[in-house]
């Protein structure tokens, strides 16, 4: 199973993500629904270091783990990819519910 953990701050801003572990939906090179995850994941994470500029804490360890810390002072420049991101993996957890979690934690 994938899970994509959202970090917001008091405010509900996003200021972050951890995404793990793999769907299980087929075998590898031909799971949908780990691609899907993982591309909308390296395109918000791209375009906010990449395009964007900004100066985020960002891994991706040998597992595929990926995690994403947005600076305070980037976090509302940052708001809108996050949360299409955030929509965009709620949306496959709705489509499938037994290969996609999604949480929000306060930080």
């Amino acid at each position: 199973m994938i899970k994509a953990e959202f970090y917001h701050s008091k405010q509900g801003i996003p200021t972050g993500f951890n995404i793990k572990g793999h769907s299980g939906y087929a075998q590898a090179g031909a799971d949908i629904v780990c691609a899907s995850v993982s591309s909308a994941a390296y395109m918000a994470a791209n375009t906010i270091i990449e395009i964007m500029g900004v100066k985020a804490d960002a891994s991706v360890d040998e597992n595929g783990e990926m995690t994403i810390h947005i600076p305070e002072e980037s976090a509302t420049k940052t708001k809108d990819i996050l949360l299409g991101l955030q929509l965009h993996l709620k949306e496959l957890s709705k489509q499938y519910p037994k290969n996609v979690t999604i949480t929000i934690t306060e930080v």
